[in-house]
C-alpha cells in the first residue's frame, strides 16, 4: 500500500503583528539552532483559502492572537515576494517545486495583547520597536516588510 504524502503549498503569508505605537512581535523558532527571528508565516491550507484567512489562522496557531477580536485589524498589504525555498525545507514541497510566493499582511493589535506561543513551532517572543525588529530579522524579506509598516500602519489602526 502506498502512502499518500500532503505536501505544503508553495503560497504562504507573512503577517507583522505590529501595536499602534508600531512594536513588532518577533517569534524565535524551534527548530533552528541559531537565533532565528522572524513574523508570524505559514502555508495555505489548501487551494481555496484565501489570504486573510490562512493569515489568521496561521495568527491564531503560532501566537493565540484572535485576529478577529475587538482593536485587531488584519490588512493585506497587497505585497508578494517570491523566493527559493531553503533545502532544508525543500522535502515538504512537491518534487520539482523550488520557489514559493509569499503574501505580506499586517495585523494590529491593542498593546498588551497577550501571545500564547506554539511550542512545536516557537521557543520565544519579544515585542521590539519597528527599527529593531527589523534588525533582528533572519529573513531579509521579513525585514523589509517590518521596515515598511509606517507606510501601511495608519490604515491598520482600528
Amino acid at each position: 500500500m502506498t502512502a499518500i504524502v500532503h505536501y505544503k503549498i508553495p503560497r504562504s503569508v507573512l503577517v507583522v503583528i505590529h501595536t499602534p505605537g508600531l512594536q513588532v512581535l518577533l517569534l524565535r523558532r524551534a527548530d533552528t539552532a541559531q537565533e532565528f527571528w522572524q513574523s508570524v508565516t505559514g502555508s495555505k491550507d489548501h487551494e481555496d483559502e484565501t489570504w486573510l484567512q490562512t493569515a489568521a489562522r496561521e495568527v491564531g496557531e503560532e501566537t493565540g492572537i484572535d485576529a478577529s477580536a475587538p482593536g485587531c485589524r488584519l490588512t493585506d498589504w497587497g505585497l508578494e515576494n517570491v523566493y527559493t525555498i531553503y533545502p532544508e525545507w525543500q522535502h515538504r514541497y512537491a518534487p520539482g517545486v523550488w520557489h514559493n510566493t509569499e503574501r505580506v499582511l499586517g495585523l494590529c493589535v491593542p498593546a498588551g495583547t497577550p501571545v500564547a506561543l506554539s511550542p512545536r513551532e516557537h521557543t520565544a517572543y519579544a515585542w521590539w520597536d519597528w527599527r529593531e525588529a527589523a534588525r533582528r530579522c533572519y529573513s531579509p524579506s521579513n525585514a523589509e516588510a517590518i521596515l515598511m509598516l509606517p507606510r501601511f500602519a495608519d490604515a491598520a489602526v482600528p
